[in-house]
Parts: structure tokens; sequence; C-alpha cells
């Protein structure tokens, strides 16, 4: 099984707002960059979309480490929360709607697929792929023509505005 290493981040500017994301695989001498944005979105998704593309870029079972900035995503998968929030129906508990389910689903199934683990490196602290990934990010979300991230917003509440608020 072919080693990889992947180096992810995602960010937004402002947060919710233009998002990007930026990645580097690494295998043996091979280097391979990916980069894309949504036109509103929100930094954690952009984090979990630089990982998700990552592994989906992979082109058989491999055995990946994942070295993320982001102790969201990070945590979510190595401390179980994600498979227990995808169990309990997209719930974290009782009241509260996991956020991003469309992702978690999609990193779930990949990690299913590939041997992954997670490790938090700090942002901005000199590691030279996580700052290139960050670049990545910013180039990708300052494009023009961004397209929609579909699944922003799925999981937000709809509120109501009173008619009084528009003087009816």
């Amino acid at each position: 099984m072919k080693s990889v290493v992947i180096y992810t981040d995602g960010g937004c500017d402002p947060n919710p707002g233009k998002g990007g994301y930026g990645v580097v695989l690494l295998h043996g001498g091979h280097r391979k960059e990916l980069s894309g944005g949504f036109r509103l979105t929100t930094n954690n998704r952009m984090e979990m979309m630089a990982a998700i593309a990552g592994l989906e870029a992979l082109k058989g079972t491999c055995s990946v480490t994942i070295r993320t900035d982001s102790q969201y995503l990070a945590s979510a998968i190595m401390k179980g929360w994600a498979k227990r929030w995808r169990r309990l129906g997209w719930m974290r508990n009782k009241t509260e709607r996991a956020s991003n389910p469309d992702l978690w689903e999609r990193m779930l199934l990949l990690c299913e697929r590939h041997s992954v683990k997670f490790e938090w490196v700090r942002g901005h602290a000199g590691n030279a792929e996580n700052e290139r990934c960050d670049e990545l990010a910013g180039l990708a979300l300052s494009k023009p023509d961004l397209p929609i991230d579909a699944g922003y917003g799925v999981t937000k509440e709809i509120v109501v505005t009173p008619p009084e608020f528009f003087g009816m």
C-alpha cells in the first residue's frame, strides 16, 4: 500500500464568505498541488474540502497521513465524533444538529476506503507545506466567478423575519 502525506488548509474572507482550500500531496519524490474555492462558504467547510480533495485525488487505496491546522477536522475524525454524529442521524446531541453532514459523509466514506490518520499542525508557524496550502487557499478564494457551495447553509435554521420588520 502506498504511503501518502497530505497537507491541507482552508479559509474564508470573511467567515462566512468567499472561501478557498489548498492541498499538497506527497508520495516518494512526487508532489501534487490542488486548490479550489466557493463564493459563499465557511472556514470549516474549506478545511474539510481540502482533506476531501486530497483523498479523492488518490488513485488506489493508500495509507494516508493528513496534516491539518484544523483541530475541528482532526478531532472529529480521530476522536470518532463524526462517526457518532452519523450514527445519531447527524445530530450532535438530542437537540443540536451536526454542521456539514454532506462533507462529513464524504469524508467518512473516504476514510473507510483508505487507512487515514489525521495529525494537527500549528498554522502559520513556519511549516513550509502548511504555508503553501494557505497560499493556495488564498489564491483560490480570490478567483472571479467562484462556484456555489451547494451544501452551505443546508443545516442552518431558517430565520423567519416578522412582517412588521418590513413595515407591514
